[in-house]
């Protein structure tokens, strides 16, 4: 359990997966808030959009259009950020200008014919659908010559930068190893090499005993607030069972995690009766032909969100010049999820 004295003063919490640590000011969390607390009304939207380029049989960018589809679908990103290999970058000989070329992949995955269906909204069965399309994806784009790391993700909400509300994620596959993946990578294994113990299998049992922190649990996944976490809300959600990419999965795994995810966003959503923005990822391992005993499978939610569908947290001012701090613990983050129904507001 947390001692005591933790939950009243300011203190910082390490995160072993960065090696960076997080200021936390539970203080700061009883003082008078004066903007605004306004609820936003729920947004209704169609279940089939004619304007959305996303919707089945409609037209998209360059004159291209969706098959009918009924399931899931995949395509490559019309505005991909990532291009295949082409021209190299000229060599730098001055190190303080140094540039590396960056090839790759970028995908959407649509989760759902239906417009007007999030995460939370939809069937176990068409989750279940979801978590295949992005292991298949994983595996395909995983299996290229120049492709490196998988990055499986979903923007919700304009807040965060969705453009679409239709229901999708993407999927960026590079042909290097991304900034926050390396230094999970180096801290499991250095963790590995200093213990003879995965970090994440480690932690997850601690977490485990303690239960302060966990959210939700199954027999193949647990949901919690990383005793570290930076985000009002944010959520961890590890795999049991020792494996490091969604191709691993077994079907019964595959259908577990699909339960989580439904769980962790139908009490997202239930907060604050709102359809709950946030950015969520996989973090798998990395598919340089290296090898990574010590890589876990794991997911991040990251959502802005904290007194109400108003207030919202960001990386400001202290946070943008000298470090994360937040004011509402961990401990309180996870309890108030705890609390939720798993019953959609909605329904």
């Amino acid at each position: 359990m947390l001692p005591e004295h933790l939950r009243q003063v300011p203190h910082r919490r390490y995160n072993p997966l960065t090696r960076e640590w997080v200021l936390v000011s539970p203080h700061r969390a009883k003082r008078p808030w004066q903007g605004q607390v306004e609820r936003l009304p729920a947004e209704e939207r169609p279940a089939y959009d004619p304007t959305c380029y996303l919707c089945p049989g409609n037209e998209r960018a360059g004159g291209k259009r969706n098959p009918p589809y009924t399931s899931t679908f995949a395509f490559d990103n019309d505005f991909s950020a990532l291009l295949p290999p082409g021209e190299s970058l000229a060599g730098q000989s001055d190190p303080l200008f140094a540039a590396q070329p960056e090839a790759g992949i970028c995908r959407v995955v649509c989760f759902s014919p239906r417009h007007d269906l999030t995460l939370p909204e939809m069937s176990q069965a068409e989750v279940e659908a979801v978590i295949r399309t992005w292991s298949s994806q994983t595996d395909e784009l995983s299996r290229l010559d120049f492709i490196r790391h998988v990055q499986v993700f979903e923007n919700k909400g304009a807040v965060m930068g969705c453009s679409n509300p239709h229901p999708h994620s993407q999927i960026w596959a590079a042909s290097q190893i991304p900034v926050e993946p390396a230094k999970e990578a180096a801290a499991q294994a250095e963790h590995l090499a200093r213990h003879g113990q995965c970090l994440l299998c480690a932690y997850l049992e601690a977490e485990a005993k303690d239960g302060e922190r966990i959210v939700a649990a199954n027999a193949h996944f647990t949901a919690l607030v990383p005793f570290w976490a930076v985000w009002p809300f944010e959520v961890l959600v590890i795999a049991h069972r020792h494996c490091g990419s969604l191709p691993e999965l077994e079907a019964a795994e595959g259908s577990a995690l699909a339960d989580i995810l439904r769980r962790v966003t139908t009490r997202y959503d239930n907060l604050f009766e709102v359809s709950f923005p946030y950015s969520m990822g996989f973090h798998q391992t990395p598919c340089d032909g290296g090898e990574y005993p010590g890589w876990h499978l794991h997911a991040h939610f990251y959502p802005p969100l904290l007194r109400s569908a108003t207030v919202r947290k960001f990386m400001v001012g202290y946070e943008m010049l000298s470090m994360p701090q937040r004011d509402l613990t961990p401990e309180t983050a996870a309890a108030r999820l705890r609390e939720l129904s798993e019953i959609h507001y909605r329904k």
